[in-house]
């Protein structure tokens, strides 16, 4: 068996003194965090087997979340029109499956810094017009 270093963050009186090595962690509600984690399922959305409008989709997100786009990669599946794809960003990812054959997707926002990935819960309603959407958040890497 390999044993695995882990590193320890910083308590939360050391951070002043370290704040260069937290690059874009999250001060909020006196909690210090790496980002926020969205997980977004959408029930009775419409359009999920179109590729144009899922770019389009993560690129207005990117765009009205404040973050910085990196590269986008989607894949369509035959024959049920399905899409996996990343919008890979400075600030971490969106990623998204969908099964347009039960109207059903399911996205991750992550980001740090100064992005706000709620945002992408409006944009994607926008895009896809769910009959109901579920929103899980999680704050990542939490320091205190």
């Amino acid at each position: 068996m390999t044993a695995v270093a882990t590193a320890s963050w910083p308590q939360h009186d050391q951070i002043e003194d370290r704040d260069q090595s937290l690059d874009h962690f999250i001060c909020k509600d006196g909690e210090v965090f790496a980002g926020t984690h969205l997980i977004i399922d959408l029930w009775g959305a419409k359009g999920l087997d179109c590729l144009e409008r899922m770019e389009a989709a993560m690129r207005a997100c990117v765009d009205e979340c404040n973050a910085t786009l990196l590269h986008i990669h989607l894949h369509h599946f035959t024959p049920n029109g399905g899409i996996s794809g990343v919008a890979v960003l400075a600030e971490s990812h969106i990623s998204v499956h969908t099964w347009p054959e039960k109207d059903y997707a399911a996205f991750d926002v992550f980001m740090c810094g100064d992005s706000n990935p709620h945002r992408a819960v409006e944009i994607l309603g926008r895009y896809f017009h769910p009959s109901r959407s579920e929103v899980l958040e999680e704050r990542r890497g939490k320091i205190r």
